[in-house]
């Protein structure tokens, strides 16, 4: 089994890397809003309904790429909670 300070130094490591894997779902998110802005400009007017499906669907994966975020920040909270304890 690995000692105090060896399992403080993987959660270390982890939650740094899950810190970044956040802020890679924040770029992604930026740059799908971004499309969905050039989207609903192009579109503007339009009644048909695949754009607005087109359009429901980057709504739909932006709030998933929050949900994502909130879920791994809660993950670095209750590994970083465990490492405090130790």
């Amino acid at each position: 089994m690995a000692g105090v300070e060896e399992i403080r130094a993987g959660i270390a490591v982890a939650t740094e890397r899950a810190q970044a894997g956040i802020a890679a779902m924040t770029q992604a998110s930026m740059q799908l809003d971004e499309a969905r802005s050039a989207l609903m400009t192009a579109t503007q007017g339009t009644g048909q309904a695949d754009m607005a499906q087109a359009h429901g669907m980057l709504a739909e994966a932006l709030q998933t790429i929050a949900g994502a975020q909130a879920t791994v920040q809660a993950c670095i909270s209750s590994a970083e909670g465990y490492a405090a304890r130790l």
